[in-house]
Protein backbone atom coordinates (compact mmCIF):
# COMPACT_ATOMS: atom_id res chain seq x y z
CA UNK A 1 0.00 0.00 0.00
CA UNK A 2 1.53 3.38 -0.98
CA UNK A 3 2.75 5.84 1.94
CA UNK A 4 1.54 8.98 2.32
CA UNK A 5 3.98 11.85 1.20
CA UNK A 6 5.21 13.95 3.44
CA UNK A 7 6.41 17.20 3.11
CA UNK A 8 9.24 18.53 5.76
CA UNK A 9 9.17 21.73 6.32
CA UNK A 10 12.35 23.46 7.58
CA UNK A 11 12.49 27.07 8.82
CA UNK A 12 15.11 29.39 9.58
CA UNK A 13 14.43 31.87 12.33
CA UNK A 14 15.77 34.81 13.55
CA UNK A 15 16.03 36.31 9.96
CA UNK A 16 17.05 39.78 10.34
CA UNK A 17 18.76 39.84 13.99
CA UNK A 18 22.32 40.74 12.09
CA UNK A 19 23.42 41.43 9.09
CA UNK A 20 25.98 38.06 9.91
CA UNK A 21 22.78 36.07 10.93
CA UNK A 22 21.18 36.96 7.39
CA UNK A 23 24.28 35.92 5.49
CA UNK A 24 24.08 32.56 6.78
CA UNK A 25 20.36 32.16 6.50
CA UNK A 26 20.82 32.52 3.10
CA UNK A 27 23.37 30.48 2.50
CA UNK A 28 21.02 27.98 3.85
CA UNK A 29 18.38 28.76 1.79
CA UNK A 30 20.29 28.69 -1.28
CA UNK A 31 21.93 25.25 -0.48
CA UNK A 32 18.58 23.87 -0.19
CA UNK A 33 18.62 23.34 3.50
CA UNK A 34 15.87 25.68 4.44
CA UNK A 35 12.60 26.16 2.89
CA UNK A 36 11.53 29.53 4.72
CA UNK A 37 12.48 32.14 6.91
CA UNK A 38 10.58 33.80 9.65
CA UNK A 39 11.50 37.69 9.99
CA UNK A 40 12.36 39.53 13.08
CA UNK A 41 10.78 42.83 12.58
CA UNK A 42 12.66 44.19 15.55
CA UNK A 43 15.64 43.06 14.49
CA UNK A 44 18.47 45.46 13.72
CA UNK A 45 18.75 44.16 10.01
CA UNK A 46 15.22 43.63 9.76
CA UNK A 47 15.25 46.15 6.59
CA UNK A 48 17.85 44.10 4.90
CA UNK A 49 16.58 40.80 5.23
CA UNK A 50 13.08 41.86 3.85
CA UNK A 51 15.42 43.65 0.47
CA UNK A 52 17.03 40.15 0.28
CA UNK A 53 13.91 37.71 0.76
CA UNK A 54 12.75 39.75 -1.81
CA UNK A 55 15.97 39.50 -4.42
CA UNK A 56 15.87 35.51 -3.99
CA UNK A 57 12.58 34.98 -3.65
CA UNK A 58 12.51 33.02 -0.11
CA UNK A 59 9.40 32.26 1.46
CA UNK A 60 8.70 34.63 4.28
CA UNK A 61 6.43 34.76 7.48
CA UNK A 62 6.59 36.74 10.57
CA UNK A 63 8.79 35.34 13.97
CA UNK A 64 6.80 37.09 16.63
CA UNK A 65 9.15 38.75 19.02
CA UNK A 66 7.47 39.70 22.37
CA UNK A 67 10.80 38.56 24.57
CA UNK A 68 13.72 40.40 23.40
CA UNK A 69 14.42 43.98 22.34
CA UNK A 70 12.38 46.86 21.90
CA UNK A 71 8.81 46.34 21.08
CA UNK A 72 7.72 47.85 17.40
CA UNK A 73 4.15 49.60 18.92
CA UNK A 74 4.20 53.30 19.33
CA UNK A 75 0.83 53.18 20.60
CA UNK A 76 2.24 51.09 24.01
CA UNK A 77 1.57 53.25 27.22
CA UNK A 78 4.60 54.49 28.87
CA UNK A 79 5.31 51.48 31.37
CA UNK A 80 3.81 49.48 29.43
CA UNK A 81 3.90 45.86 31.01
CA UNK A 82 5.37 44.20 28.18
CA UNK A 83 9.08 46.14 28.89
CA UNK A 84 11.29 46.73 31.94
CA UNK A 85 12.29 49.85 33.22
CA UNK A 86 14.53 50.52 30.60
CA UNK A 87 11.87 50.33 27.62
CA UNK A 88 13.13 46.34 26.58
CA UNK A 89 10.87 43.19 26.48
CA UNK A 90 11.55 40.95 29.43
CA UNK A 91 13.77 38.12 28.22
CA UNK A 92 12.62 35.00 27.52
CA UNK A 93 12.21 34.33 31.48
CA UNK A 94 11.09 37.01 32.13
CA UNK A 95 8.31 36.68 30.06
CA UNK A 96 7.32 33.81 31.37
CA UNK A 97 7.57 35.04 35.26
CA UNK A 98 5.54 38.06 34.52
CA UNK A 99 2.79 36.17 32.64
CA UNK A 100 2.75 33.57 35.58
CA UNK A 101 2.86 36.92 37.84
CA UNK A 102 -0.43 38.22 35.95
CA UNK A 103 1.68 41.09 35.32
CA UNK A 104 0.89 40.97 31.48
CA UNK A 105 -1.65 42.92 29.63
CA UNK A 106 -2.97 40.92 27.11
CA UNK A 107 -4.57 43.91 25.46
CA UNK A 108 -0.96 45.15 24.87
CA UNK A 109 0.34 41.76 23.75
CA UNK A 110 -2.49 42.04 21.01
CA UNK A 111 -1.20 45.64 20.11
CA UNK A 112 2.11 45.05 19.88
CA UNK A 113 0.98 41.53 17.73
CA UNK A 114 -0.80 43.83 15.41
CA UNK A 115 1.68 46.28 14.95
CA UNK A 116 4.78 43.70 14.31
CA UNK A 117 1.96 41.98 11.35
CA UNK A 118 1.73 45.86 9.85
CA UNK A 119 5.78 46.41 10.18
CA UNK A 120 6.11 43.12 8.58
CA UNK A 121 3.47 44.14 5.55
CA UNK A 122 5.84 47.39 5.54
CA UNK A 123 8.30 45.97 5.06
CA UNK A 124 7.94 42.93 2.93
CA UNK A 125 4.90 44.54 0.69
CA UNK A 126 2.76 41.21 1.83
CA UNK A 127 0.98 39.26 4.55
CA UNK A 128 3.48 36.89 6.23
CA UNK A 129 3.15 32.81 4.50
CA UNK A 130 3.31 32.12 8.45
CA UNK A 131 3.60 33.38 12.13
CA UNK A 132 5.21 31.85 14.67
CA UNK A 133 6.92 33.08 18.11
CA UNK A 134 10.27 34.08 19.13
CA UNK A 135 11.51 31.38 22.32
CA UNK A 136 7.75 29.92 21.71
CA UNK A 137 6.08 32.69 23.60
CA UNK A 138 3.03 31.71 21.07
CA UNK A 139 2.05 29.07 22.61
CA UNK A 140 1.82 30.54 26.02
CA UNK A 141 -1.41 30.84 28.10
CA UNK A 142 -3.43 33.49 27.56
CA UNK A 143 -0.92 34.39 24.55
CA UNK A 144 -1.89 31.49 22.44
CA UNK A 145 -5.40 33.33 22.60
CA UNK A 146 -4.87 36.47 21.47
CA UNK A 147 -2.27 35.20 18.78
CA UNK A 148 -4.98 32.99 17.41
CA UNK A 149 -7.07 36.02 16.97
CA UNK A 150 -4.19 38.37 15.05
CA UNK A 151 -3.69 35.52 12.87
CA UNK A 152 -7.41 34.91 12.63
CA UNK A 153 -7.98 38.63 11.49
CA UNK A 154 -5.08 39.02 9.23
CA UNK A 155 -6.43 35.79 7.48
CA UNK A 156 -2.68 34.17 8.08
CA UNK A 157 -3.29 30.33 8.33
CA UNK A 158 -0.25 28.20 9.47
CA UNK A 159 2.06 29.02 12.25
CA UNK A 160 4.57 26.75 14.65
CA UNK A 161 3.52 23.87 17.29
CA UNK A 162 6.94 23.18 18.75
CA UNK A 163 6.27 19.45 19.63
CA UNK A 164 9.65 17.69 19.71
CA UNK A 165 9.14 13.46 19.36
CA UNK A 166 11.72 11.57 21.65
CA UNK A 167 11.94 14.92 24.39
CA UNK A 168 10.57 12.40 27.12
CA UNK A 169 14.08 10.03 26.10
CA UNK A 170 16.74 13.07 26.43
CA UNK A 171 18.30 12.27 29.54
CA UNK A 172 21.36 14.28 28.51
CA UNK A 173 19.71 17.06 29.45
CA UNK A 174 20.13 19.14 32.79
CA UNK A 175 17.00 18.31 34.67
CA UNK A 176 16.46 22.78 34.08
CA UNK A 177 16.35 22.43 30.48
CA UNK A 178 14.54 19.75 29.93
CA UNK A 179 12.33 20.92 32.33
CA UNK A 180 11.65 23.79 30.48
CA UNK A 181 11.00 21.96 26.92
CA UNK A 182 8.93 19.71 28.05
CA UNK A 183 6.93 22.82 29.38
CA UNK A 184 7.03 24.01 26.06
CA UNK A 185 5.91 21.03 24.87
CA UNK A 186 2.95 20.89 27.24
CA UNK A 187 1.95 24.29 26.33
CA UNK A 188 2.61 23.55 22.68
CA UNK A 189 -0.29 20.59 23.42
CA UNK A 190 -2.75 22.54 25.10
CA UNK A 191 -2.31 25.37 22.17
CA UNK A 192 -3.80 23.15 19.17
CA UNK A 193 -7.59 23.34 20.16
CA UNK A 194 -6.85 26.85 20.22
CA UNK A 195 -5.37 27.41 16.88
CA UNK A 196 -7.65 24.49 15.54
CA UNK A 197 -10.53 26.52 16.57
CA UNK A 198 -9.58 29.62 14.58
CA UNK A 199 -8.80 27.43 11.43
CA UNK A 200 -5.17 27.95 11.75
CA UNK A 201 -2.86 24.95 10.49
CA UNK A 202 0.62 23.83 12.01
Amino acid sequence: MPQPRVKLVVTGDDFGYCARRNRGIVECFQKGAISNVSLLVNGMAAEEAAEISKRHSIPIGLHANLSEGLPVCDTLPKGSSLVNDDGYFHGKMGFRKALRNGQLKMIEVEQELKAQVQLFCELTGQLPHHMDGHQHVHVLPGVRDVFARVLSDHQIRFTRVPVEPGLHHCTWLSPQLRGFYLQVEQDSLDSIPVFLKHGIRY
